[in-house]
Formats: C-alpha cells, sequence, structure tokens
C-alpha cells in the first residue's frame, strides 16, 4: 500500500473514480473540512497525498502533515498554496492546467464579443421605463471586429484557445508572454509583443491569462490602463489580483476605458466594502450600465469540466505518488 489521499473537502457522493484511478495502491478519503485546519489530526498525519480544490494550505498547515510528499491542486491557478514552504519540505506542488481550456478561452471570447456588439447597451436600453427607442445605439463599445487588435497577456493554454478564437472572429491578435519561446506565434499566425508596453500600446481588447505570481501581482494598473487606447475593453477570466479594480473604475468612469468583463475579483467571494466597480454595478448606476459585465468565478463551469477535475487530478497525483513520473510539476522558478 503506498499509502493515502486525502482530499480536503468532499466533492463527490462516492469515490468510484478515484479508486478506478488509483488502484489497490492508495487509500481515499474525502475529509469534508471547511478549511484545512479543521481537517482532524489522525487524518492530515496519514495523508501522503492532500487533493486542494477551494482551500488555502498555509506552511503552518504542512506541520500537520508528516508524511506529506504530493499536494495537487485540483485547478490551473495555485496561489492559494503556500509553495514556498512546500519546496522546503520536498513536496510535490502540482496543478490541472487543462480541464476548463475550452470553457475560459469561450467565457472571455464571450465577454469581449457582448461589450464589442453592445450586447449589453441595447438590453438596459430596451428594459429601461420607458424603452428606448427602438433603434440601434452609437457607443465606443461597438466596433467591427477586423478593425481591432485583440491583445493577449499569456500566451498559456487558455491564452492560445482565446488567440485562436479571436483570430477566427477576424481580429488581429497579438501577445505578450516572455515565458514562451520564439517561433510559437508563428505557428499560431499572431503577432507577438516584445514588452507589456508595446502590447497595451495596441490592444483595443486587452484579455489576462496569466497565473497570480509576484510578478504578476497588481501588474494592470493604471499606469498600464491609461496605456491602452482610448476606447479599450478589459477582460480578466485569469485572476482577481493581477488587475487594480480601483483603477478600472476610475479608467471607466473617464471614459478612456470603454467597457470590462470580470470574471474574477480581488477579493472572493467580494466582502464588504466591496470594490467602486462591483458597487456601482450591483446599483445599475448609469455611467456602467451596458458597459462591465461581472460573473462569478464561473467561466471554467460545465459539466464536463468538473468531471475532467475529477479524473486529471486523481491522475496527476497518482504520477506523483507511484509514477512513472509527475506531472504539471510547479517547480520552483514558477513561484
Amino acid at each position: 500500500m503506498a499509502g493515502m489521499v486525502l482530499y480536503s473537502e468532499t466533492l463527490y457522493p462516492d469515490d468510484a473514480v478515484e479508486r478506478g484511478i488509483f488502484g489497490p495502491d492508495i487509500r481515499v478519503v474525502f475529509a469534508g473540512a471547511a478549511r484545512i485546519a479543521e481537517i482532524p489530526d489522525t487524518l492530515a498525519a496519514e495523508a501522503e497525498g492532500l487533493m486542494i480544490f477551494r482551500h488555502f494550505l498555509t506552511g503552518d498547515d504542512l506541520a500537520r502533515f508528516p508524511r506529506l510528499r504530493a499536494v495537487v491542486r485540483m485547478g490551473v491557478g495555485y496561489d492559494r498554496l503556500d509553495r514556498a514552504a512546500c519546496a522546503r519540505r520536498g513536496i510535490l506542488v502540482c496543478n490541472v492546467p487543462d480541464y476548463g481550456t475550452t470553457e475560459v478561452a469561450d467565457h472571455a471570447m464571450a465577454l469581449a464579443l457582448a461589450l464589442r456588439r453592445g450586447l449589453l447597451l441595447h438590453h438596459a436600453a430596451q428594459r429601461a421605463a420607458p424603452p428606448a427607442a427602438w433603434t440601434y445605439l452609437d457607443h465606443p463599445l461597438i466596433r467591427r471586429n477586423d478593425t481591432l487588435t485583440f491583445g493577449i497577456l499569456g500566451l498559456g493554454r487558455i491564452g492560445t484557445a482565446v488567440a485562436l478564437r479571436a483570430k477566427a472572429f477576424g481580429a488581429r491578435v497579438i501577445a505578450y508572454d516572455p515565458y514562451q519561446p520564439n517561433g510559437v506565434e508563428r505557428a499560431l499566425g499572431i503577432a507577438r509583443a516584445r514588452s507589456l508596453e508595446d502590447l497595451l500600446a495596441v490592444a483595443d481588447t486587452l484579455s489576462l491569462h496569466t497565473p497570480l505570481t509576484p510578478e504578476t501581482l497588481g501588474m494592470i494598473g493604471a499606469a498600464e490602463l491609461a496605456k491602452l487606447p482610448r476606447g479599450a475593453v478589459v477582460v480578466n477570466t485569469a485572476r482577481g489580483p493581477i488587475l487594480d479594480i480601483e483603477a478600472l473604475a476610475a479608467a471607466m468612469q473617464s471614459g478612456h476605458i470603454a467597457g470590462a468583463g470580470l470574471d474574477v475579483l480581488p477579493t472572493e467571494p467580494p466582502v464588504e466594502p466591496v470594490p467602486t466597480l462591483l458597487a456601482a454595478y450591483r446599483a445599475r448606476a448609469p455611467w456602467v450600465e451596458g458597459r462591465l459585465i461581472i460573473t462569478p468565478h464561473s467561466a471554467f463551469h460545465t459539466p464536463e469540466a468538473w468531471q475532467d477535475i475529477r479524473v486529471k487530478s486523481a491522475e496527476t497525483m497518482r504520477a506523483a505518488l507511484l509514477g512513472p513520473r509527475p506531472q504539471n510539476v510547479i517547480t520552483p522558478e514558477m513561484f
């Protein structure tokens, strides 16, 4: 018996899928804890693998897991794990980078297209009391795709999928990602920005697809938003803290940013006092009506994606504990 894999939450009604993947060498336990600190000491002491979905894992938490060999984040982002503490203990950290690639890419494009076609503007106008005249609206948001440059920050799996979608809709696509090798852009048939500034200078639509790291925290702030062309759209389906949401609110109020689509916020779920943009959105303030879409970190969600999370997470943990080699390893230089 290789050991026990502990799921900090109880996500599934049974462990049939997990047992089929792990086989007889690994025992699966669902802790059903509201947070890591509530996992019983007896389970923590036995676990060799730890599955994390919603929870945060701190260095103090790790002290309760003396046998831990691997942590799998059941999703793409690994910012909720104390990777430095894991590295000091020699604990493998892995993620599941490909479970919702198509969903998040589709969601990012849906946000951008809904804004650029004025769907929300017309929706708001036609349900007003009294409804607006039965005619089109002129607004800086509404533009023809093949006159626009679609900028992508981060050309990983999701960023690449968005690039292909934006290209199919006729936009000129340009991406900035200093960690991708030369020639990736040629394989995709898109342009490559050599700096963030070069990307911002031409991006009529800016779509964010980077992980949250010390480098990307606050990467898009007031100064960066000001470098976008006037009338730009900003889409964030990555992580909330990458984007300064208060700076975005100010840029939208000034009219420099025409619209925004956000699936993520700096604090989730939001707590009082909520960001200016969210408060205005909930109040249907005139300056955001039709110009802002907020979804509750739901871009990944489909039944198929949930099944992928379940299967791919177990496969990743099995590879980490039983081999032949670990998959999707988050290495120290990725911290």
